[in-house]
């Protein structure tokens, strides 16, 4: 009988001694995935915002000093994020995370550069889901498009140009997908419109101290 305990007892100890390490393993496997995928993340978004900010001329992280606004009809979702570029503690660029609600096949997400002057740093996309050989165009790798708002502002061209050409406008479209390139359009014109607006209060808010979210197409 005390045999049959002992036996019983040391499987116990076994596999516990299983568990236990199993769960430790698991543990110490998925903090340091997560720290790799928070780090490849905040690369990744510095990368995009560098490529539309003044180079060299930074000297602060806009990743760390960013905060959280809220204005749906000029930014295009009910809450959006704002990272803000200083040169010498000096107003540098304002680079904001804007939505186009009304793309041709659903939301397209913008990151939308506005120098402290009110000129466009320049436009990325960061998400979308446009018809590729077409909507896609709106892509860095797919044409030069999205290049050409880079230095644009409310009065160049005027306000009532900011359209595509179809529409009278200064700005030109797809063949075969005139959608995507004037929702576009519109939505940098209201993020332009939204800076003008708001910009010196911006850079005086408290910044956030939420960690960066994941991002990518989707």
């Amino acid at each position: 009988m005390k045999s049959k305990i002992r036996s019983i007892f040391l499987s116990s100890a076994v596999l516990g001694g299983f568990a236990v390490s199993g769960v430790t393993i698991v543990a110490l496997t998925h903090g340091s995935v997560d720290g790799r995928i928070a780090a490849n993340q905040y690369q990744a978004m510095r990368r995009q915002l560098d490529a539309i900010l003044p180079i060299g001329e930074i000297t602060n992280d806009p990743l760390a000093d960013r905060i959280q606004v809220s204005d749906p009809q000029r930014l295009g979702a009910p809450t959006s994020w704002v990272y803000r570029a200083r040169r010498s503690d000096q107003p540098a660029a304002l680079i904001i995370e804007s939505v186009v609600p009304d793309g041709y096949a659903g939301p397209i997400k913008l990151l939308i550069s506005v120098l402290a002057d009110g000129t466009l740093g320049g436009v990325r996309v960061l998400s979308h889901h446009e018809t590729p050989g077409l909507g896609d165009k709106i892509e860095e790798t797919k044409s030069d498009w999205i290049l050409g708002f880079t230095g644009k502002s409310l009065t160049n061209p005027p306000l009532d140009q900011w359209a595509v050409k179809r529409d009278g406008g200064a700005f030109d479209q797809f063949t075969g997908a005139t959608i995507t390139p004037r929702s576009v359009v519109k939505a940098v014109r209201d993020t332009l419109i939204y800076v003008q607006q708001q910009g010196p209060s911006l850079y005086a808010l408290p910044q956030s101290k939420q960690p960066i979210a994941a991002r990518g197409q989707g």
